[in-house]
């Protein structure tokens, strides 16, 4: 159990911020240091009240006293004169108020006067305030009679009492003849010494206090500091994560890019060869074939029947040059550089309708950002593409192209209403070399086809020109 309880208190101090362990341990520790110099300094200034106290009111009592006492050092008792005269004085006015008893000690312990007639003459042990006053100390005591056999007459009195050991001295040598004892009531010391250690208190609180505010206004400045360091600290540890994580992701990227390239002009190449086999080279090679033909050959051949044959074979190359431009055309981009992106799309439909025989609606906003060469090829190709495929799987039925803004972001779309086909089985050279391209520039591709059509649709983020 207590195993458990220490446990949970490690636990909970862990949760604590540093500012708050402090503000604890400091507590505690400046806590115990009040108290020590509390209790330090208090006994100091009841010492020191006390002794002040003493001070004057024997120096009082002394100077009431002194004239009345004969020479100490040769009398050994005191006569009857004298002992009246002490009780006449030390019982009216205010000494007799203030004085609950007296006595005149002699060194050996004798008691040469008392207001208590029964102790006069007695010898008593000396006690060590006695002895401390033969050696010319002025000594004090508040409420401590226990160790006095003597004070039962004080011990009656239910008040705070002074007692107070004075040495007396002879007037020429100084040297001390004997000793008062008296007690006093101390009701006005009583009120002094709490009031000066009650302020006491306060003043070693206050101060203690303040010390504790004021290191804990620095410890808790500190650690708001600290606090947002770590925080800007850790916000750029988690940008810099970020970072990594997508430069990573870019690294990912472009080497699938890279992949990806090569393969796509790997195909468009076997696609040029293709075409350029299929087409014009067959036309070239049934134009040779016919050069060797018998009649051409053959010098008998009619005339008319040669020149048929001429015509024909010219017939023929016309055809496979037109093939060679077509396909020249479809990879040499115009000069749409310098030219509006809105130019760029009605070049590519006048293009298309033009090679296809074909109608395109086109609809265009107001006005259109401008854009990078990358992003006008990019625009240009995806059209040219897309319209193509609208034509050869589409039947060219219901192709439009539409570029719109909206949100800052352009929109192209090319769509047709052809039997349409399943993207996520089928993504030919062509579309596969239009998503990577548009794609390396920061756009989007996204291709939507079924039965009703098909409707391809590139997003790039521009910003629109006031």
């Amino acid at each position: 159990m207590l195993r458990e309880i220490l446990k949970r208190l490690v636990q909970v101090w862990s949760g604590l911020s540093l500012a708050w362990q402090f503000v604890i341990a400091g507590g505690i520790g400046l806590l115990a240091v009040m108290l020590v110099v509390g209790l330090w300094v208090t006994s100091q200034i009841r010492e020191g009240v006390m002794h002040n106290s003493a001070t004057t009111t024997a120096l009082y009592v002394d100077s009431v006293i002194a004239p009345l006492l004969p020479d100490l050092r040769k009398s050994r008792e005191l006569d009857d004169t004298v002992k009246r005269a002490l009780d006449e004085t030390l019982g009216q006015g205010a000494l007799g108020k203030r004085l609950v008893s007296f006595k005149l000690w002699r060194r050996d312990g004798l008691v040469l006067y008392s207001d208590d007639s029964a102790l006069i003459g007695k010898t008593f042990a000396p006690n060590p305030n006695l002895v401390s006053a033969f050696a010319g100390n002025v000594v004090a005591e508040y409420n401590d009679l226990d160790d006095d056999p003597e004070a039962r007459e004080e011990k009656a009195v239910n008040a705070p009492l002074f007692e107070i050991y004075n040495p007396v001295r002879e007037p020429w040598s100084g040297q001390v003849v004997a000793v008062s004892e008296f007690y006093e009531i101390a009701d006005d010391f009583q009120e002094t010494l709490n009031s000066a250690l009650r302020w006491t208190w306060l003043v070693v609180a206050g101060a203690t206090a303040a010390s504790l505010a004021l290191l804990s206004g620095i410890v808790f400045r500190g650690s708001r500091t600290i606090q947002t360091q770590r925080a800007a600290l850790e916000a750029k540890v988690i940008e810099l994560q970020a970072a990594l994580a997508q430069n990573s992701s870019l690294r990912q990227r472009v080497q699938r890019a890279s992949r990806r390239a090569t393969a796509i002009n790997e195909r468009y190449l076997r696609r040029i060869g293709a075409d350029l086999h299929d087409g014009p080279a067959q036309l070239v090679a049934l134009a040779a074939l016919r050069m060797d033909s018998p009649v051409l050959v053959d010098p008998a051949t009619p005339k008319p029947r040669r020149e048929a044959e001429i015509a024909g074979i010219h017939k023929t190359l016309g055809e496979a040059m037109r093939e060679i431009r077509g396909i020249c055309n479809g990879l040499v981009l115009p000069q749409i550089e310098t030219q509006a992106v809105a130019d760029n799309l009605r070049l590519a439909v006048a293009e298309h309708e033009r090679r296809t025989d074909t109608k395109v609606l086109l609809t265009l906003p107001e006005r259109l950002p401008e854009l990078g060469t990358s992003e006008k090829i990019s625009i240009y190709r995806f059209v040219q593409e897309g319209l193509n495929n609208a034509y050869r799987h589409g039947k060219g039925k219901g192709q439009q192209v539409r570029a719109t803004m909206k949100g800052g972001k352009l929109l192209v779309e090319v769509q047709d209403t052809g039997p349409g086909f399943d993207p996520a089985r089928s993504e030919g050279l062509g579309l596969a070399g239009l998503r990577e391209r548009i794609e390396s520039i920061g756009g989007q591709f996204e291709t939507l086809s079924g039965p009703g059509g098909t409707r391809l649709v590139i997003t790039l983020s521009v910003e629109e020109q006031p």
